[in-house]
């Protein structure tokens, strides 16, 4: 069998990870160490919307918002007043947007499935949020290459996701285990995407990660 192209890094040096109980292939990347689904087993769209629809995050929860606030605390403490951003994999509750509006900033929001107003595409932004959103990508080298063209010289996506740390627990991880996560990070992964997208990479805390578009 012919190695899948890292659909993240495009590197050929990939190899199976695991194949589960289901007969999923899971593919590993020994240049970005990204993890990745076999494309043959992704959903259909109207599947991977109808998942999205049975989560119930709300704008006003204040358990997500205590949960976004990994990453926005620290993305607030570097913005310049007035700053403007997209919240890009929104969902249908774009409470990550109503923090950073409710401190001054403006925002707009991008979903392929709930905010699908392409307009703010067409833009460009201090910053750029995705937070949750990475891990279902189908084609995470050209979402990337859309993200850092959005951004004005020295503007910063500010990604979070949970970081796949351990080859031991993948088969049994519960990330693995929703069906619309189809590649999973690892710090390093963000580094060699930062080098090929021409950005500068910082981790901040434990899933979190910002990328600096270089002047």
């Amino acid at each position: 069998m012919a190695a899948l192209n890292c659909p993240v890094c495009d590197s050929d040096a990939t190899g199976v990870l695991l194949i589960d109980r289901m007969n999923k292939e899971y593919h590993r990347c020994t240049v970005c160490q990204a993890t990745f689904l076999d494309p043959s087993r992704f959903l259909s769209r109207e599947a991977e919307h109808a998942h999205y629809l049975t989560h119930e995050n709300a704008v006003d929860d204040a358990g997500y918002r205590t949960y976004l606030s990994k990453l926005a605390e620290p993305l607030l403490a570097r913005l310049h007043p007035a700053s403007s951003g997209l919240d890009y994999g929104c969902g249908p509750a774009p409470a990550l947007a109503e923090m950073i509006q409710e401190s001054g900033h403006s925002m707009s929001v991008f979903d392929p499935f709930f905010e699908t107003d392409r307009s703010p595409l067409t833009q460009t932004y201090d910053f750029v949020t995705c937070t949750e959103t990475v891990e279902h990508f189908h084609l995470p080298a050209a979402e990337f290459k859309r993200l850092s063209g959005l951004l004005r010289p020295g503007g910063l996506l500010a990604v979070m996701t949970i970081f796949q740390t351990d080859d031991a627990l993948f088969e049994n991880w519960r990330y693995r285990h929703d069906p619309t996560h189809v590649v999973f990070y690892r710090e390093h992964t963000f580094a060699v995407l930062a080098q090929n997208l021409a950005m500068q990479c910082e981790t901040i805390s434990k899933d979190v990660v910002f990328l600096t578009k270089l002047p």
